[in-house]
């Protein structure tokens, strides 16, 4: 099966799935209309893209409406994003990629912790 890239916007969509599977046009809709000024009718088209590449799949809902649900786990979807942001940007070096995130990002004494741990057990299984 190959392996599906969403878009951004297509992302976007996924995670309000994510949270509530299944969904309608109009819930996905109430849910990135809180943040950005997008069209009912957009929101559908897109989810009717997706559903023709694979991303999502649909059922009847009430009415003449659809519920909408994701078709891989977000986890199987992160990890295919992350692959291909370390493949395209990082040119596969997970150094410069893991560098890179926590010079940019504002890391807590708790998450510096907890990735402490991780590396822990990473290390305990004799590497990945």
């Amino acid at each position: 099966m190959p392996i599906i890239k969403p878009s951004e916007a297509e992302v976007e969509i996924l995670q309000i799935l994510w949270d509530e599977q299944p969904c309608s046009v109009r819930r996905v809709h109430e849910a990135i209309a809180d943040s950005k000024d997008v069209g009912y009718t957009t929101i559908l088209k897109q989810l009717q893209r997706m559903q023709d590449k694979g991303l999502v799949t649909r059922e009847p809902g009430d009415g003449k409406s659809y519920n909408y649900t994701a078709a891989q786990p977000e986890g199987q979807t992160q990890s295919n994003l992350l692959g291909r942001l370390m493949k395209t940007a990082f040119r596969g070096d997970v150094n410069e990629l893991v560098m890179h995130a926590l010079g940019d990002a504002k890391a807590s004494g708790e998450d510096l912790e907890a990735i402490k741990d991780f590396i822990a057990q990473i290390e305990a299984k004799g590497g990945k």
